[in-house]
């Protein structure tokens, strides 16, 4: 059987397989060209390439995000020339997706390498110059001639690999900006235009469609993108590229990151419609990596890696995050993948089909529990807090670092100190509340609570050293 393919789930902000199974997208972006995937061009290691991809499905992601094509150099067009399908490429394809399928991994599928072929428009089949359908490069989405080579492609992957949900859903395009031609508003026309065709196709072929997003290089939303990227009502869930100057994409410690992380989830949970997901789908130290030709440490970048992941999923997010490894080569570290695996065991934890969350910082405090009369019952003002609620469950994550003291690099080792975390305008009942240790990947213990009628859940948490996630539910 075809692997069940996704759709919104009922709560509004996370996903669900077609038989009712909830899913949150766990992974980061990869790119056929570089080493885990390289073996697939011409069949020259499809062993070696299986072995990548087991190793990742068993450390607990389920889901890639990759470019239909990627132009960092030659020979990985999709189409040699507009409109003809580079057979290379269509069997490179037709082997990763088969693999796919039998590992029940996902891809995240972006039809085109906006970036590269950006940066190398010159040489790109669309270019008139090169007998293709683009005048120029800011033409791209005025062209009608354009367009109808865009939907070709389209229906041509929908046609031949689009049966399965192995293809997890659609970005339409990866970061849209100006450069691509027209204004804003005609953007928004194209895209809404595209995404009908694209879903009649699918209605046509297999008699359903997958979820739709527009991805965006986040600092560009203050450019006017918001209506696109948030509130288009042709897509299904929320995406941007969260690469914020210094904290994100250069970073000195791995508490600002998380902050960051933290804030621009709630940002973007706080401009989308409530049926829909948000996802960010690239961030990592590309200022770093790209502008300064460095990598940071493993033992930071592990660090800092995963406390973006439970900065992302506790405030909101629908899944992991997704980063470019930054790494030469670009693969992701042992450390990263052991992160990616503790927060996908973490995931039963909650009900994610019925989870519909809000902002939880408001009804959130943590308190020292301490023999000292003078630091008793006070607000630890160096832990920070993220996370969210609704009226059943709730998702929390705490982090030890206070920023403002120009703390830099990793945080020390340092022993569990015994705190109290307080919920507030909580309903009356019993909760359970499960700690989760991000690092080892485990429940060092699960608290059994009752809620009376003034509405607040205490907790004693014992095992609190660097950080904490909680999983908070109403069992009755």
């Amino acid at each position: 059987m075809p692997l069940s393919p996704l759709r919104v789930a009922p709560g509004g902000r996370y996903f669900e397989t077609f038989d009712g199974a909830p899913f949150l997208m766990v992974g980061f972006n990869d790119a056929i060209a570089w080493q885990g995937l390289g073996g697939l061009y011409r069949r020259r290691d499809l062993a070696g390439v299986e072995t990548y991809l087991e190793d990742l499905r068993d450390h607990g992601i389920n889901t890639i995000r990759l470019m239909l094509e990627y132009v960092h150099r030659e020979g990985r067009y999709f189409e040699r020339r507009a409109g003809e399908f580079n057979p290379d490429m269509v069997r490179l394809w037709d082997d990763l997706f088969a693999l796919c399928e039998r590992l029940e991994l996902r891809v995240l599928l972006t039809p085109w390498d906006t970036f590269w072929m950006s940066r190398r428009w010159k040489r790109h089949p669309y270019n008139a110059e090169n007998g293709g359908p683009a005048t120029k490069k800011s033409s791209v989405l005025t062209d009608e001639a354009v367009f109808q080579i865009l939907m070709g492609r389209f229906r041509f992957v929908i046609e031949r690999w689009g049966e399965s949900g192995v293809i997890a859903a659609w970005d339409l395009w990866n970061e849209i900006w100006t450069h691509w031609g027209g204004t804003i508003e005609h953007q928004e026309g194209v895209f809404s235009r595209m995404s009908e065709a694209i879903r009649a196709i699918e209605m046509e072929t297999w008699g359903w469609t997958r979820p739709q997003t527009i991805s965006i290089y986040g600092p560009n939303l203050a450019h006017g993108y918001e209506n696109l990227i948030f509130r288009h009502p042709n897509i299904d869930f929320a995406t941007s590229h969260i690469y914020a100057t210094g904290s994100i994409d250069d970073p000195k410690n791995t508490v600002n990151p998380a902050l960051t992380m933290g804030r621009e989830v709630r940002y973007a949970l706080n401009h989308v419609p409530p049926h829909y997901p948000f996802l960010d789908t690239e961030h990592g130290p590309i200022h770093l990596f790209n502008d300064k030709r460095r990598a940071l440490p493993e033992d930071f970048d592990d660090e800092y890696e995963r406390h973006l992941m439970w900065a992302h999923l506790a405030s909101g997010g629908a899944g992991s995050g997704m980063r470019w490894p930054a790494r030469h080569p670009h693969i992701l570290t042992q450390g990263t993948k052991r992160s990616l695996h503790s927060l996908s065991k973490f995931l039963p934890l909650i009900d994610w089909r019925r989870f519909a969350p809000r902002d939880a910082l408001p009804d959130l405090e943590i308190n020292a529990v301490s023999t000292h009369p003078a630091k008793r019952g006070k607000p630890l003002k160096n832990v920070q807090i993220f996370g969210c609620r609704d009226e059943a469950q709730a998702v929390v994550w705490l982090l030890r670092g206070n920023p403002t003291r120009n703390q830099t690099g990793m945080l020390p080792p340092r022993q569990s100190e015994l705190i109290v975390l307080t919920l507030r305008q909580v309903r009356s009942g019993t909760y359970t509340v499960q700690e989760w240790d991000t690092v080892r990947g485990d429940s060092p213990a699960r608290h059994e609570l009752k809620v009376e009628k003034d509405g607040l859940l205490h907790c004693v948490l014992p095992r609190f050293a660097n950080d904490l996630a909680l999983a908070v539910r109403r069992v009755d």
